[in-house]
């Protein structure tokens, strides 16, 4: 038995949550697996990661430079991780080559570093980070605005900042995943934005990935009930110009806008409680 299933055993979802879920399920909403409720336990493990991870986005903002090349970055992530005990959650994971996700001005998400490819003066780059300590994962990511870059770019990335902000405010206990969506989007299009589709935050903790998808755009007060427990990724993905998005076909990971323009993106890790949420990354 893993640490997490002994944790599972021994430490049991309070009373009082375990029976306003019955309420909801019997108002016919979509419940959380238990498994997907993580115990105090698991939280404690899954801080001591998103402390190492925020840290090391800490190095990031320090060191990150015009001229940079994006593996410089990926041997910075790599070191730092290593040198605090931990593992780069990317690396290998599903075939993806490096350790970590760094994608610039068009790209949207999962830019792959190269020693080819440099930072240059009025970039913005998503540097996206997940870690892992002792089995257990954080993951989180920051803008970072390049030397002097254009408004119209530094309002995408405040707006998007703005965007997550507004999405962790909508998640709420006893919420719905559709809550947070309908509440990105509602701001996404009131500043002339669109927000991509495809991708979405998820589950972490145990794993890398986990349920429930936490889509960016949506309806109020649909998709599984948000559970005090839950632990997982707010990370909406705003374009300047449409929604539309692109696979690179060379690569088969990075994602860009379909009519090239720009795309900006925030992430936190977010655990629910009992009486509102808290952000375990930043």
């Amino acid at each position: 038995m893993t640490e997490a299933e002994e944790i599972f055993a021994k430490e049991p979802i309070p009373e009082a949550v375990r029976e306003k879920m019955e309420e909801c399920r019997r108002r016919g909403q979509e419940v959380p697996d238990e498994k997907l409720i993580k115990r105090p336990g698991h939280i404690a493990g899954i801080r001591k990661a998103c402390a190492i991870n925020t840290a090391l986005l800490d190095e990031i903002s320090r060191q990150i430079h015009d001229g940079m090349t994006t593996q410089e970055i990926d041997d910075l992530v790599v070191d730092f991780t290593h040198a605090h005990g931990a593992i780069c959650a990317p690396y290998h994971f599903e075939g993806y080559p490096k350790s970590v996700c760094i994608s610039i001005n068009e790209e949207v998400c999962h830019g792959i570093p190269s020693r080819h490819r440099r930072l240059h003066d009025g970039d913005i780059v998503n540097v996206d980070v997940s870690t892992i300590y002792n089995g257990y994962y954080a993951d989180a990511s920051r803008m970072f605005m390049i030397g002097e870059v254009s408004e119209a770019r530094r309002r995408l990335v405040e707006e998007t900042k703005k965007c997550l902000e507004i999405g962790i405010q909508a998640a709420q206990p006893w919420a719905t995943v559709g809550d947070i969506g309908a509440a990105i989007g509602r701001y996404a299009h009131s500043r002339g934005y669109s927000v991509v589709r495809e991708l979405g935050g998820h589950g972490v903790g145990l794993a890398f990935h986990e349920d429930p998808f936490v889509a960016h755009i949506g309806k109020a007060h649909t998709g599984m009930v948000l559970v005090p427990g839950m632990v997982f990724t707010i990370e909406p993905m705003i374009n300047a110009g449409k929604a539309a998005v692109v696979l690179d076909p060379y690569n088969e990971w990075t994602v860009s806008t379909r009519d090239g323009k720009d795309s900006a993106q925030w992430e936190h890790t977010i655990l629910i409680t009992e009486d509102g949420n808290e952000s375990l990354t930043y």
